[in-house]
């Protein structure tokens, strides 16, 4: 990867010592990959709120693994889910895009087959591509145009939706019974893939996204035992959290044993913020998963490569739109220019390169009814009667295959919109009212000053609804 150290404006050589510091500063915080492109893999958890990890302070929860990451990587104290619920989100990964563009309006919506994906773009340059863990994004069937192989997955084990213990999925559409703790299986069966990748000598990027610790909240016992003084929900809650602590534990032991952890990006974070009545702590952030205050789409995040992202902590504002155009830059693959991203590529982050975000963020909760909600275990459990039956039916896999729809007059946007510039964030409510908040100031956002900044409402209302525009062109078909 590129890196120049621009000369300074003086007119004194700078002390031998003083060069020889920004070298090693340099050489320590640059990514640059020389000849081999890095692996990467990307670990999410379902329904894990902001302050759900022990780094951010929370006083019970045991997760030394990510504690550790975040000492040794990059911890992202301002990091954006795309969506306050979990498809969404899953489809901003996967393309770059606001998920409104790609049809994915809320859980259960199908991503559209004719985006292209960074599993599909890596697959093309040379990367074995995996998918493991909550697909949720369109069918776990063989042959379907929204399975994870369609969207560009080379091997997949893919749960339909949330799932706990001993769960039910989908391998390249042959359902099978994984027996263990739900975090742990899936990284198992990510492990077999990191390996076989390894001993073909080709990089590989992996997705790892768990069940938990989404409802109904299903712990171990052994995981359930490390909380003996909180009540059974929270041991429960806490306990899934640990589980998913430990998976990663042993993913980044195994990175470790097969030597390739200086070669290896990893990174964990959330879909989207968690629920207060299951046990969510947002650490004082307003709001919860499923609105777009700070506690719904805030979430823990970080960054782990050793030798190539050095340790700290960062406040710039990041999101999950970001990872499409950021991994591809890591593998050196061209970011698409045919059709509008909403991310950025976070190479100058990762460098410690910039204080503030270069463009906005934003969200859009469009009012689009979700699907029936549909356990995993069933629906892979009836693909599973189905393929024994010698039948070619059909299943219910709780999923909405959105096509292109009437939308309102442009100055009739519905739903709750947020535009967010590095400290501001302003809200544009269901009820259509603004409210403005400094994040800096006011994380919590508590205090509302839009009336003492008009001017920086109005240059927020005029960018945000000129966004709004371009995402409805680009549900009208206006990219393909």
């Amino acid at each position: 990867m590129r890196f120049s150290l621009r000369p300074r404006k003086t007119s004194r050589p700078a002390p031998l010592g003083v060069i020889l510091a920004v070298l090693v500063s340099v050489l320590a915080g640059s990514v640059a990959r020389g000849d081999q492109r890095p692996n990467i893999i990307f670990c999410m958890a379902d329904d894990l709120g902001y302050g759900d990890v022990g780094y951010l302070g929370h006083p019970v929860l045991q997760t030394p693994t990510i504690d550790e990451m975040a000492a040794g990587g990059l911890r992202l104290d301002r990091f954006y889910s795309a969506s306050p619920v979990c498809s969404p989100t899953r489809a901003s990964v996967l393309t770059g895009r606001h998920p409104n563009r790609c049809g994915v309006f809320r859980w259960g919506n199908a991503l559209r087959p004719q985006e292209r994906t960074l599993a599909a773009l890596m697959t093309e340059a040379g990367y074995r591509s995996g998918f493991f863990g909550k697909w949720h994004l369109g069918s776990v069937r063989a042959e379907r145009p929204t399975n994870p192989s369609a969207h560009g997955f080379q091997r997949w084990c893919a749960a339909a939706n949330f799932y706990m213990n001993d769960p039910w999925m989908s391998c390249q559409g042959v359902p099978v019974q994984l027996i263990g703790e739900g975090s742990m299986v899936t990284v198992d069966k990510t492990i077999e893939f990191i390996r076989e990748s390894t001993e073909s000598e080709q990089p590989f990027v992996a997705f790892v996204w768990f069940g938990s610790p989404h409802i109904p909240h299903q712990a171990t016992d052994e995981l359930k035992a490390l909380y003996p003084d909180q009540p059974e929900q929270l041991q429960n809650y806490y306990g899934e959290i640990t589980g998913i602590d430990r998976a990663v534990g042993r993913l980044r032991e195994e990175l470790r044993d097969l030597g390739i952890a200086e070669q290896t990006l990893l990174m964990f974070t959330s879909d989207n913020g968690g629920r207060p009545q299951d046990g969510a702590d947002h650490r004082g952030l307003r709001g919860r998963k499923s609105d777009l205050w700070e506690g719904g789409i805030r979430v823990p995040a970080v960054i782990e490569w050793p030798g190539k992202v050095a340790p700290r902590i960062s406040e710039v504002p990041a999101g999950t739109v970001d990872l499409f155009p950021t991994m591809l830059e890591l593998a050196d693959v061209a970011i698409p220019t045919d059709r509008p991203l909403d991310g950025i590529s976070l190479l100058p982050l990762l460098e410690d390169r910039i204080a503030e975000r270069p463009h906005p963020l934003a969200f859009w909760d469009y009012p689009k009814p979700e699907t029936k909600g549909m356990k995993s275990d069933q629906i892979v459990q009836e693909l599973k009667a189905l393929i024994d039956s010698g039948e070619d039916g059909e299943i219910n896999e709780g999923i909405l295959h959105t096509a292109d729809q009437p939308w309102d007059e442009l100055d009739d946007y519905p739903g709750w919109a947020v535009w967010m510039d590095n400290a501001w964030k302003l809200h544009r409510l269901p009820n259509q009212r603004f409210q403005l908040y400094n994040l800096e100031r006011d994380p919590g956002e508590q205090n509302d000053v839009s009336e003492s900044q008009p001017e920086v409402v109005e240059r927020m209302r005029v960018a945000l609804r000129a966004w709004e525009d371009s995402v409805v062109r680009s549900v009208r078909g206006a990219d393909y």
